[in-house]
């Protein structure tokens, strides 16, 4: 791959993921503030990309993928989401609130299937290339977090705005992006779509423990990415989302030593690992605050890196792992819609609803309301040990 489509690739990922940060992580606050949501209607607007993410499979596998070229279908849908974001900006109450959100994020999600089709077809080498590209994608939800901090605009409307420019940017520089016609072909069917073919997994007692697990992990990972924001605004710390920037960072240098420990200690192990950190995390934001306990505020912060990759990025990687060649895209596609569709679909609510229950007004019970995604952190981890059972080398499923 020459250097030219490197740098442009990079680019590319960059501004993809520099609009979901600009936004995202402080949506809570900005809904407390301005339009004085609720718990339940917060974790509402937050399970709209939790929607978008079990729709836009079908759109990119049958729709996108076999019409059009993979860049003109995402620059149509970034323009589009700019100006979705200008009227999220603008919009007065909830209800209106959360249909701007919903379709913005059906406009979104799909493009980040369509981005990876650019990079992947332009690669010669896709296992090697590919991650020194994405990363450039961490790098711009890092940015995005420290211009929210830089400009001051975290607990204004300026992050919507800022989102919406950089959508528009980016949807008129897909235009310019390598040329990816719709591949030749078979038409892609619901059954492929969905990952039925995986299907064959959960006949193999430890991965089904495992996908279970997952889909309950989600619920505390809802609780972080809904409410910590508005939660360390409300603690006191200053320019908070410049800070959870801290998360990410941690999250790029955890991944890296995720290929070393998967093969050394164990996919249990591993796991293990991951779902202990959910638990530490909330521990500490319970009882964490911006006096002599701020360390704990922010150790529960960096705890995203192990959080996220030794439970995630690794759930991945097993399943992969358990995989054979005639189902390893399909089992992939099904641990992303079950988890990050269907898994945040209910975490989401469930945020909304516990938040809203340890409430009055905008008056939050912080210290119960983290309790309630430790327990269920805790209940997952004693499940794992006690019923998955997996070999050190890992069979794979028939």
């Amino acid at each position: 791959m020459k250097p030219k489509t490197s740098f442009v690739l990079g680019l590319m990922m960059f501004l993809q993921y520099y609009v979901w940060g600009s936004w995202y992580v402080t949506m809570g606050t900005f809904m407390t503030k301005f339009l004085g949501s609720t718990g339940i209607q917060i974790g509402a607007a937050y399970s709209a990309l939790a929607i978008a993410t079990m729709i836009s499979p079908f759109f990119i596998g049958m729709v996108a993928d076999r019409f059009f070229a993979a860049q003109k279908v995402m620059g149509v849908l970034h323009l589009i989401g700019g100006v979705l974001l200008f009227l999220a900006a603008r919009v007065t109450t909830n209800s209106t609130f959360y249909w701007v959100i919903l379709l913005y994020s059906l406009a979104y999600m799909p493009t980040i299937g369509l981005s990876n089709s650019v990079a992947f077809r332009q690669m010669t080498d896709p296992g090697k290339q590919f991650p020194l590209v994405r990363v450039f994608g961490t790098v711009g939800w890092v940015i995005a977090g420290f211009m929210i901090a830089a400009l001051g605009i975290e607990q204004t409307t300026g992050t919507f705005i800022m989102a919406a420019v950089v959508s528009v940017a980016l949807g008129l520089f897909s235009f310019i992006l390598p040329d990816t016609p719709p591949p030749a072909r078979e038409p892609t069917s619901v059954k492929s779509i969905m990952g039925v073919d995986a299907f064959v997994l959960f006949r193999d007692k430890p991965y089904l423990i495992f996908f279970i697990a997952a889909i309950f992990v989600c619920i505390p990972l809802s609780f972080y990415f809904g409410f910590a924001n508005l939660f360390l605004n409300q603690a006191g710390m200053h320019n908070a989302a410049g800070k959870m920037v801290m998360g990410q960072i941690s999250e790029a240098l955890f991944i890296l030593a995720i290929p070393f420990l998967f093969n050394r200690i164990g996919v249990k192990n591993m796991l293990l690992i991951g779902m202990s950190a959910w638990i530490a995390r909330y521990v500490c934001f319970a009882f964490g605050d911006m006096g002599p306990n701020a360390w704990m505020l922010y150790a529960g912060i960096i705890l995203h890196g192990i959080c996220y990759d030794f439970f995630f990025v690794t759930g991945y990687m097993y399943t992969e792992k358990k995989s054979n060649e005639r189902i390893k895209s399909a089992s992939q596609g099904l641990f992303t819609f079950v988890t990050y569709g269907l898994g945040m679909f209910i975490g989401t609510w469930v945020s909304g609803f516990v938040t809203n229950y340890y409430s009055a007004g905008q008056v939050y019970q912080w210290q119960k309301i983290w309790f309630i995604p430790t327990y269920i952190a805790v209940a997952v981890l004693v499940c794992f040990i006690f019923f998955f059972k997996e070999k050190k080398e890992i069979d794979v499923a028939r």
